[in-house]
This record gives C-alpha cells, sequence and structure tokens, in this order.
C-alpha cells in the first residue's frame, strides 16, 4: 500500500510539482493549501508525514504542528520553507520537526529526506496501541513516551521481536540481576500493566505475545 504524505503549500504549482514527484515514488499524496484545510484533513486521515511549509494563510505552519503535537499527533515532520535562520529553526525543531529543506531544493534531495523519515518510521512495531522503534529503543503508547525500567525493556524488545513464538523463560531471566521464576512472574505481570501488551505464559515452557 503507498505511503500517505500530507503536503501544506499554498503554491499551487511548486505543490503539484511536489505531489507528482512523490508520487511517482510511489506516494500518496494530499495537499492542503492553508492550515485549517490540512487540519481538517489530518482529522479524516491517516498519514505517515507531513511535509509543512511555515507561511501559508489562516494557520501557519508552526501553528498547526503545535496543535496536531498538542492533540497527541505524533506523525513525523518536515518543514519546506525558504525560512531557514537559526531562530526559525530553532522554533520548528522544539516543536517537534524532523527536519527543514530549504527552498529552492533539489527534487533528489527531497526524495532522499522523506524516505529517510519515511523508513525509520516504518522500522517501528505497531502492537494495537503501541509504537517501538527497535533501533532506538523508543516505545510509546497512544503516541506518549512509555519510561521503562532498563529490565523490563529489555524483556519487552525480546517479547515483542519474537511475536508469534514462545520465548523460553531462561532467555528472559537473563534481563534480571536476581532471576527466578516468582521474580519473573512478578516482572512480567509489572510488564503487562504498564504497557498493555497480552503476554501469555506457556506454561513449563516460556512466554508469547501473539499477533492480534
Amino acid at each position: 500500500m503507498d505511503k500517505k504524505i500530507l503536503l501544506l503549500e499554498d503554491d499551487d504549482t511548486l505543490a503539484q510539482s511536489i505531489k507528482e514527484l512523490l508520487e511517482g515514488d510511489s506516494f500518496f499524496v494530499d495537499i492542503a493549501i492553508d492550515g485549517y484545510e490540512a487540519s481538517d484533513l489530518t482529522y479524516d486521515n491517516k498519514y505517515d508525514l507531513y511535509l509543512l511549509d511555515i507561511n501559508v494563510p489562516k494557520l501557519n505552519g508552526f501553528e498547526l504542528l503545535k496543535s496536531l503535537r498538542d492533540a497527541s499527533d505524533n506523525t513525523p515532520v518536515i518543514f519546506i520553507s525558504a525560512m531557514v535562520d537559526i531562530k526559525t529553526m530553532t522554533k520548528g525543531f522544539s516543536l517537534g520537526a524532523m527536519d527543514y529543506i530549504k527552498k529552492p531544493f533539489d527534487p533528489e534531495e527531497l526524495l532522499l529526506r522523506v524516505n529517510s523519515k519515511i523508513k525509520k518510521e516504518f522500522d517501528c512495531i505497531i502492537y494495537k496501541d503501541l509504537t517501538y522503534n527497535p533501533n532506538t529503543k523508543e516505545l510509546k503508547k497512544d503516541g506518549t513516551l512509555i519510561n521503562l525500567s532498563y529490565m523490563l525493556l529489555d524483556m519487552f524488545h525480546i517479547l515483542i521481536t519474537s511475536k508469534n513464538c514462545v520465548v523460553d523463560k531462561v532467555i528472559l531471566e537473563e534481563c534480571m540481576q536476581h532471576p527466578s521464576s516468582q521474580a519473573l512472574r512478578v516482572a512480567i505481570n509489572k510488564l503487562k500493566k504498564t504497557t498493555g501488551l497480552d503476554i501469555k505464559n506457556v506454561r513449563g515452557i516460556g512466554y508469547i505475545v501473539e499477533e492480534n
């Protein structure tokens, strides 16, 4: 399935050019010409990336991004703008942008940066309302970061990256400083309560997380 991008750009010629470029690389692109239209589209659609100009009518790119983050929308954002002074870039990154592309830009540079951000996001493992990046070990629940102890995070990593496979309890006990069957049960219960992960006990063998 094509990956979906929302493009906020009020220059119609440029917007159509970017849309054609990205759709030629198997992306699906929706265009919004002002911040309110973009905001409406985010309510009705699920996007993999937002490409936002800053100076657009009604609701600018910064205001749109702030409203999205306030609504726990953590979709990756790249700003495309002629405004790339340090003050502007600092503000954008502080609001949660992942990258900036300066206008005018090389089409190949845009594709390279978009594919880089999309790939990082698609490396994530999605399970119910959990999003986990096994490369950074960042875990989010409904878009909110969950901070686990090193032990629980190691167990989570092993279980979620072994979905549909039984993990031997000995492997999980290796995450613990003082391993025992009782301590492992307590840790598993705490992990289930904190994350909502559906961990099933396979008696005498270990534990499994099944794809739902």
